[in-house]
């Protein structure tokens, strides 16, 4: 059975799972549990009568070049240690996205365990996003920092608020309901941040948060916002202030910026910290995947450059299969006619004298977003077509990779 989750019935069941999967274990940590479900939508599914799966969204918005789009970010995803391997988990996602989508959601996101499970939802990947971890006291800057202030669990509605104003390119994430924010750090291990409050109105304007480990580090910097060059700058100059006692810091690097500018020899320092606990190292892992909930929605807020593309698309959607036949939304698979430029239109239905592309959802939204080109994703699959049209949208769709900024 499928239903909306409720606390009086439903709270300790979840607390179970959640500690079965690893990701809380104390009462602190289920204090702020309670307040993310109460701030997003949250579902179950029952075996026995008994809550054993669990999944849960929030709103938020997604930067598409420079328009924002309505967005489900899906938080969680849990199965109890008895419910697994029985398409629970699949089919109550579909019912989550189902539900936010009739409700105006465009696109839907989440976080990935591994490649290829969420594809059967018609989730495609994002690009690679990159962490790196690197010594503070090799950072080649030269702005010196100011004395920031120190911010606390109390300072969460401030470090929200700096996270939604902060500097967004395409693909940027924002979560709305703050309770994203003062969850993530009262999970945080450790966890300090340290700021600036340069706002007209005296609010905060650029900060990071780290967890921490041991004397000497490694720091992670688990959330960062800045609204310019020159407020990443005095982060940064910030950051090299610890150098003098902290190893090791690990930081998802922003879009537009490659960190390796602004470290003196990556490459001696990765040799020589090879295999040792404060390893300097740059990792590239695609974990979060997007797709397309709203098609039309989606392309009435897409504007290109250059000379427009019209072509018929063949549209699949896998999610369908785990959908009732009375859901409020069952996919967006059809048959299309799109056009992109800048002014883009798509038309149920087909024109004989354009061609036409084959498609998966993900394979679609991956394309639409910016991940891959074209060609690309005719090679890897999901997607088919003519090489002329492909090289027309390559042409069309030559946007930015699109970076979140802000995991969940």
């Amino acid at each position: 059975m499928i239903r909306s989750y409720d606390p009086e019935k439903d709270q300790k069941a979840v607390y179970r799972i959640w500690r079965e999967v690893g990701w809380i274990d104390n009462a602190k940590q289920e204090k702020f549990l309670d307040k993310i479900v109460k701030a997003g939508r949250s579902l179950v599914a029952e075996i026995n009568d008994e809550a054993e799966c669990f999944v849960l969204s929030a709103p938020a918005i997604f930067r598409y070049l420079n328009e924002d789009l309505a967005m489900s970010a899906v938080t969680a995803v849990t199965t109890s240690r008895i419910a697994r391997k029985q398409g629970l988990a699949k089919k109550l996602t579909a019912h989550l996205i189902a539900a936010d989508a009739a409700e105006g959601a465009l696109v839907s996101a989440l976080g990935i365990f591994e490649q290829g499970f969420y594809n059967l939802l018609g989730y495609g990947s994002g690009p690679y996003e990159h962490w790196i971890s690197f010594d503070p006291a090799q950072l080649n800057v030269k702005k010196r920092a100011r004395v920031p202030r120190r911010l606390t669990h109390d300072d969460s509605a401030q470090m929200h608020h700096a996270m939604l104003n902060r500097r967004r390119r395409h693909g940027a994430i924002s979560l709305l309901p703050s309770e994203t924010v003062e969850a993530e750090l009262g999970w945080a291990e450790n966890g300090f941040g340290l700021g600036y409050f340069d706002g007209p109105n005296a609010e905060l304007t650029h900060f990071f948060w780290a967890s921490t480990k041991g004397e000497h580090g490694p720091f992670t910097i688990d959330m960062l916002a800045f609204q310019n060059g020159e407020q990443f700058l005095e982060l940064l100059a910030l950051l090299k202030n610890l150098g003098d006692q902290v190893r090791l810091v690990k930081m998802h690097e922003p879009s537009g910026i490659q960190m390796q500018d602004f470290l003196i020899q990556p490459f001696r320092f990765r040799q020589l910290t090879e295999k040792s606990k404060y390893v300097n190292v740059n990792k590239a892992t695609s974990y979060w995947q997007l797709r397309i909930c709203d098609l039309a929605g989606c392309l009435e807020q897409t504007h290109l450059a250059g000379k427009p593309v019209r072509f018929n698309l063949n549209l699949r959607d896998p999610i369908t299969d785990f959908l009732d036949d009375d859901a409020p939304w069952r996919g967006i698979g059809a048959d299309y006619i799109v056009t992109l430029g800048a002014e883009c239109d798509v038309k149920v239905g087909q024109d004989s004298s354009l061609p036409m592309l084959t498609a998966s959802v993900g394979a679609f939204s991956r394309l639409w977003m910016g991940t891959l080109p074209a060609t690309g994703l005719a090679i890897s699959g999901g997607l088919d077509g003519p090489t002329e049209l492909l090289a027309d949208l390559e042409r069309i769709l030559r946007i930015p990779e699109p970076k979140s900024d802000w995991d969940f």
